[in-house]
């Protein structure tokens, strides 16, 4: 009777054992905790420039007395542009003396948000999107094209410098996916040949016309407007005779 309970148990344990799914270890391409390198570390001193001192009193002076730190991300923002892109620990504790903050208030905004790049990057940040509706219209065959075309690898920069890539959760423009961010632009509706044009126009460090590649302006329907294609009515359209 104990024996053929025993076996029982077993045979449960090892159906439950092979039934046991684990998924692979993924790694984000963005820094989230601190290491020092040569490149990166608090010794190397930061300042903003005098143009962008001016701006940072423009900023400032947006705020009311008592809510200074609702400046910290843009900020954080002016000291990356000007550091080429990346956002260095030196520049973090220049925008805490700033504001008058502990170090660490200033650490857990530019840690969470992956707008604040953590490492050096390339002079173009290619930023792709392969969430759904991007995926469904071959963003998987725009990101391998910028690989081949640049020689890097996502999360990477390339051998030359000039490249970064990084893929990217939804950027807000799905209707005219698939699309890619370029530093500060976008670029939408994009085919193969558009992402080579792209590519090739970046390395000569010409800028390719931003937006979508279809021909449409905007987010407009690609095959004409579906509503509000009439003239807008007049006042007192609809309304009783009665009450005219």
């Amino acid at each position: 009777m104990l024996s053929s309970l025993r076996t029982g148990v077993q045979g449960v344990l090892r159906a439950a054992s092979r039934n046991i799914q684990t998924s692979a270890a993924l790694q984000h391409d963005s820094l989230f905790v601190h290491r020092d390198t040569p490149e990166d570390n608090p010794d190397i001193p930061f300042e903003f420039t005098e143009q962008n001192k001016k701006r940072v009193d423009a900023i400032l002076g947006i705020y009311p007395e008592g809510h200074k730190r609702g400046a910290m991300i843009p900020l954080l923002d002016l000291a990356q542009r000007q550091n080429g892109g990346w956002l260095p620990i030196s520049a973090m504790h220049k925008v805490a003396d700033l504001l008058k903050l502990p170090r660490m208030r200033v650490y857990e905004v530019a840690t969470f948000y992956t707008m604040f790049i953590r490492r050096p990057i390339g002079k173009y940040h290619l930023q792709v999107c392969t969430t759904t509706p991007c995926w469904l219209r071959g963003s998987d065959a725009v990101l391998k094209t910028l690989v081949e075309g640049t020689g890097c690898k996502v999360g990477g920069t390339s051998p030359c410098g000039k490249f970064s890539i990084s893929e990217v959760e939804c950027l807000g423009a799905c209707v005219n996916a698939p699309m890619v961010q370029v530093n500060d632009d976008y670029y939408e509706d994009l085919s193969i040949e558009d992402t080579k044009e792209i590519i090739e126009k970046l390395k000569k460090d010409e800028k390719p016309k931003a937006g979508p590649r279809s021909g449409r302006f905007a987010s407009e329907p690609l095959g004409g407007l579906t509503s509000l294609s009439d003239p807008p009515t007049g006042p007192g359209f609809g309304i009783q005779d009665a009450l005219k």
